[in-house]
């Protein structure tokens, strides 16, 4: 079925991959306690993450409708590759998500430190050569680092910066934790699009693996979770999370291919919003 002309900006937005953007700005506040939060500071972060999200998302449903990889995808519904939206407005829409992390992100330099400035610009630049560009670092199976770089220790140090705390230890362990959350989706994704990213020339580190072999990077990623857990001085939520995480390991193993891998992403998705609110609860009480 085809979507209507609100909810198909809504579902190009791919509301399942938006708690990358939401879970380490929310546990990095929470980090620094409820007395100590900077209210204020701790929305604009938010904006300014959530933004970049949608803006990378819009950005590469354009870029690859336009290189026409959108044309072997099996996932959730693509603006451009469906002839419904003109590439020049999907464009457009991604410059205006953009444009407000990008305002957001000002107003929070203004009130922290400039140098905030250049590390919003490169996320920027980051969200747009995921797919866009001359060499998107997408194609060339370099997405882990970034995701990990951008939705794990920018967001959250960031944040925790952002509240006056400084670059404390246990904010970097949570940026590893929330940022191997952000990896494990984009694993999700790519196992599902194995097949398809090899038949129109995206190499991400999961197609030039294979599929059963890429399983792993699942598996790397919630180890990567784990440790951070850990490292942030919460042993406990660390088995928990390992629990959590058990049934999407094994859908990632599993014999499935293609669209029925698809719950593998919802699945990661509410186990990491999950897991974020177990540690802002864990980390308010402590």
């Amino acid at each position: 079925m085809t979507p209507g002309p609100v909810a198909r900006w809504v579902q190009a937005a791919r509301p399942r991959t938006l708690p990358a953007a939401v879970v380490p700005v929310v546990t990095g506040a929470a980090l620094v306690r409820p007395a100590s939060i900077a209210w204020l500071n701790s929305i604009l972060a938010a904006i300014v993450a959530l933004a970049l999200q949608v803006g990378t998302n819009y950005a590469n449903d354009y870029s690859d409708g336009v290189r026409g990889t959108d044309a072997q995808r099996v996932g959730p519904f693509r603006l451009t590759a469906s002839g419904l939206v003109s590439p020049a407005r999907v464009r457009a829409a991604a410059a205006m998500a953009f444009g407000i992390a990008a305002l957001s992100g000002l107003l929070l330099a203004a009130r922290t430190s400039w140098w905030l400035v250049a590390l919003g610009a490169t996320a920027i630049l980051a969200g747009y050569l995921y797919t866009g560009g001359p060499k998107p670092y997408g194609y060339l199976g370099l997405g882990e680092v970034f995701v990990l770089a951008y939705f794990g220790f920018l967001a959250t140090v960031g944040t925790v910066y952002a509240q006056g705390h400084g670059f404390g230890a246990h904010a970097w362990w949570l940026g590893l934790a929330t940022g191997s959350m952000a990896v494990a989706l984009l694993e999700a994704n790519n196992l599902r699009d194995v097949a398809g990213d090899r038949a129109s020339g995206k190499r991400t580190l999961a197609a030039r693996l294979g599929r059963r072999r890429a399983a792993w990077l699942y598996v790397v990623a919630v180890l990567g979770v784990v440790v951070g857990v850990v490292g942030a001085g919460e042993p406990l939520a660390a088995v928990l999370a390992a629990i959590a995480y058990a049934p999407g390991v094994r859908t990632a193993f599993s014999p499935r291919e293609g669209r029925d891998l698809l719950p593998l992403l919802l699945y990661s998705s509410r186990v990491q919003l999950g897991l974020g609110a177990l540690l802002v609860v864990v980390f308010v009480l402590r």
